[in-house]
């Protein structure tokens, strides 16, 4: 969806149906790791983009993982609201802007507008 890219197109770089494609989206059918490779190559992204918790980079591996009684802030809410159409929307016509005061100004906006201290 980020990158306007529909499922029946998606299927046809992997040689799948949008069907097969719905069925992977849903967690109807498991991916394999051949497939995730090949998903991850199709959308230009590395396979560690498909989890949540994996450490990207050489940087992520120096910081030290919590323990099991540990709880980290859950930040998947930026995930779900790219997820959704308003947060595409609003991510694309916000990348299409080029002046870098324009871009600050309405993130100083919207975080007056949600209560936040900036």
């Amino acid at each position: 969806m980020l990158l306007g890219m529909s499922q029946e197109k998606l299927g046809e770089h992997l040689g799948l149906t949008f069907q097969q494609v719905q069925k992977y989206e849903k967690g109807v059918n498991r991916i394999g790791a051949s497939r995730l490779f090949d998903l991850a190559r199709v959308l230009g992204v590395p396979v560690q983009f498909f989890y949540d918790e994996a450490p990207l980079g050489a940087h992520a591996a120096s910081v030290q993982m919590p323990g099991f009684a540990e709880t980290q802030p859950d930040e998947s809410y930026v995930v779900d609201f790219l997820g959704t159409r308003e947060g595409l929307e609003l991510n694309k016509a916000f990348a299409r802007i080029t002046d870098p005061k324009v871009r600050r100004s309405i993130v100083d906006l919207v975080r007056a507008l949600a209560g936040e201290e900036g």
